[in-house]
């Protein structure tokens, strides 16, 4: 099992890094979604091949995976799907037109949430009391509130639920992506190229610290957006840091090393310290 789960988290590192390098040309959504796609399936195809080949030792095992490794990939298939369905349907027109077409999405997203309350409760407090019944596979209970597509998944790959805590976190990425594009509508990115200093770490690295910046509170004590920082970033730096709403959905699902970025900030001030 360990080794299983070793060679699981280097699949979700490796497509992580893949999708950050994924240029985000705001121009041309629909191309870097579908490259991102492909990139996803085939991470996919290679933890269903290994599933195929493993017997899980025990439920807790069973669970862990269903319920929080395999909707990491399930979940990012999701995002861009319905990012490329959004942006090929997108109408021509004003700012008001395309708010009230992004808005429209969002609603029907927030309506998804409502449907699925339940579910999504009890994965969002940790809940543990129906794992058993919805994280494992071929122990699903018809009582309960099923899918009806699902006779039509692999029963050696689904369990009853895992699909739909999927759905959830591909929404919730989805719903950043849909905020950051009604804001982007009004307030588009900032370029001054009077700053010289440039950020030559990753883009999602710079969110990361300006998130933590963010909830300290570090910045005007705390009376000022999160958009509002992250444009004075782009300023600063003379970077577009794109759908960062997206980009803070992405870090917050992260399943290992959620902060990597602070702690190499913290590793190397700490090495530093101590070798002075």
């Amino acid at each position: 099992m360990k080794t299983f789960f070793r060679k699981i988290a280097k699949l979700q590192e490796d497509l992580e890094k893949e999708l950050e390098l994924i240029p985000e040309n705001t121009g041309d959504l629909i191309s870097s979604g579908e490259t991102a796609l492909l990139k996803i399936d085939e991470a996919i195809r290679s933890v269903k091949k290994l599933v195929k080949g493993t017997t899980f030792e025990s439920i807790a095992d069973e669970v862990y995976f269903f319920k929080d490794v395999k909707p990491f990939f399930i979940s990012r298939y999701i995002f861009y799907s319905n990012q490329i369905r959004i942006e090929s349907l997108k109408p021509s027109g004003s700012e008001k037109v395309l708010k009230k077409y992004y808005t429209g999405e969002l609603h029907r997203l927030k309506r998804y949430y409502a449907e699925n309350s339940e579910l999504y409760n009890y994965y969002r407090r940790n809940a543990t009391y129906l794992d058993h019944k919805y994280f494992t596979r071929k122990s699903f209970d018809l009582k309960m509130n099923l899918p009806t597509s699902l006779y039509d998944f692999d029963e050696d790959f689904t369990t009853s639920h895992d699909h739909k805590v999927s759905v959830l976190l591909g929404y919730e990425i989805l719903e950043a992506y849909l905020l950051e594009a009604i804001n982007g509508i009004s307030n588009p990115p900032i370029a001054d190229k009077k700053f010289k200093i440039s950020w030559t770490s990753s883009k999602v690295s710079l969110i990361e610290l300006m998130y933590a910046l963010h909830l300290t509170q570090c910045l005007n004590g705390g009376n000022i957006d999160f958009s509002e920082m992250v444009r004075w970033a782009e300023k600063a730096f003379d970077i577009d840091l794109g759908n960062f709403y997206k980009t803070v959905g992405e870090i917050k699902s992260r399943k290992y090393n959620t902060t990597k970025f602070l702690q190499l900030l913290t590793e190397n001030l700490n090495k530093a310290f101590i070798e002075e």
